[in-house]
């Protein structure tokens, strides 16, 4: 049998602990929010600085407007996470296949050939472009619970 004291501490070791689960998921969610702030501020910034740089120069190569969607595609991704708090895969895929992109037009305006180096990057674009693929089949065929729609 329980005593008094017993059942009292066990009382306030539950509220104890639905105080600190509140709390730290409180803390958890705010920085969550500071930090998609400041990721979407330092695009911001990123982004128009590469924008002046452009215009000070007076033209803007290809890699350079591929580097601009990146920007905005990290922009999407940020927006989309504050409209679901769901942070979606496939715009990190599609953020890592614009730079890989990028990475293979700034190889072939240097060198004006294309190489391994080149054949290598584009079967990189190519798995993901596939695991995309996977990603879309898998959340149409195994929708999440959770989703209302």
């Amino acid at each position: 049998m329980e005593s008094d004291s017993t059942r009292e501490v066990t009382n306030i070791e539950r509220t104890f602990e639905r105080w600190s689960i509140s709390f730290g998921n409180l803390l958890v969610s705010v920085f969550h929010r500071l930090a998609l702030f400041a990721i979407g501020l330092a695009t911001v910034w990123s982004a128009g600085d590469a924008f002046i740089a452009m215009f000070q120069k007076g033209f803007a190569t290809v890699g350079e407007l591929i580097l601009l969607f990146i920007y905005l595609e990290i922009g999407a991704m940020i927006g989309v996470y504050f409209k679901t708090n769901r942070m979606p895969v496939r715009f990190l895929i599609a953020v890592a296949i614009t730079a890989v992109t990028r990475l293979i037009i700034d190889i072939v305006s240097t060198n004006h050939e294309a190489n391994l180096q080149v054949l290598i990057m584009a079967g990189a674009i190519l798995l993901l472009a596939f695991s995309t693929a996977i990603i879309q089949f898998a959340s149409s065929r195994f929708p999440d619970k959770l989703d209302p729609s």
